[in-house]
């Protein structure tokens, strides 16, 4: 199976406000399906930003990938935001708020299965409470088409962690699951230690990698760092998604984590959506831009 953008999903994108560069990069992992599918993912759309430095228009940015997810001529089996839905706020009514415009926002979707995880900007100040208000759980289970999938909660504790209680929840979910069946995981901190210092690991994320370990596949895709990253621990891959609004750093290549700044004239702004793709031959993840 192989998801492309046929001439009338071209022709859809190009009467988008904004435009959508569809300069893509291809990239297989190991894991097998038993049917063919592709699903999305959305991370970091961060509904409320506003720094015009880091994206002078962000709702158009939104629009672009919301746009192009629904005017896809082949359906995607579900959509899986990674977290940070909204941006921060301490303002617990200004949060709810956020989260309902964010779901209006995203209503071109409602036909499609949507998958929600939070992200410390929606859930570290109120440990998920209004999340759960308007999303629903926070981390859940499902099978499709040969693969187990899971969602973990990694940011609704202010630590950063997974805890005690959802790990041992994920070992007993994990524990009938043959160990040849592949595994995905979604997350929205990365599980292994990026970088402490810029809070990009998860603090008991090696607990969780434990687990996963004994299969032959595992996957995991998270959001927060607002980039493409891939790494390996044993038979785990780990996948990392862009943000729908704004670019952060490489790892340590400047002191500070701060959003990039924006360049007009660049034709990629290192914003934008994924599409996976699953197949007896593997899965494969493609990057498709916004402007």
């Amino acid at each position: 199976m192989q998801v492309k953008l046929t001439r009338r999903d071209a022709l859809k994108l190009a009467a988008i406000g904004g435009g959508v560069v569809f300069a893509s990069r291809l990239s297989t992992t190991r894991i097998l399906a038993a049917d063919d599918f592709f699903f999305v993912q959305l991370s970091d759309t961060h509904w409320g930003f506003d720094d015009p430095v880091a994206n002078p228009d962000p709702r158009a940015s939104l629009q672009s990938a919301v746009s192009a997810i629904a005017s896809l001529s082949q359906v995607p089996d579900f959509v899986v935001f990674t977290g940070d839905l909204t941006h921060k706020t301490d303002d617990g009514a200004v949060r709810r708020k956020r989260m309902a415009e964010f779901k209006e926002f995203i209503r071109p979707l409602s036909a499609l299965r949507m998958i929600f995880l939070p992200g410390e900007h929606d859930a570290a100040a109120d440990q998920g409470a209004a999340f759960k208000e308007n999303f629903g759980v926070t981390h859940q289970s499902f099978d499709h088409k040969g693969i187990h999938f899971v969602t973990l909660d990694n940011v609704s504790d202010p630590k950063g962690l997974v805890g005690e209680e959802q790990i041992a929840w994920l070992a007993a979910d994990l524990k009938p699951i043959d160990r040849a069946q592949p595994v995905a995981i979604f997350t929205h901190r990365p599980l292994w230690d990026l970088k402490p210092d810029w809070d990009w690991f998860t603090g008991d994320g090696a607990k969780v990698i434990a687990l996963l370990s004994p299969f032959q596949a595992a996957t995991v895709f998270y959001g927060h760092i607002h980039q493409e990253n891939r790494h390996v621990t044993g038979n785990v891959t780990h996948i990392s998604a862009r943000s729908a609004l704004y670019p952060l750093p490489a790892p340590g290549a400047q002191p500070k984590k701060a959003p990039l700044p924006w360049d007009a004239a660049a034709k990629d702004h290192g914003i934008g959506w994924r599409s996976v793709e699953a197949a007896m031959s593997g899965i494969k993840t493609e990057e498709h831009p916004t402007v």
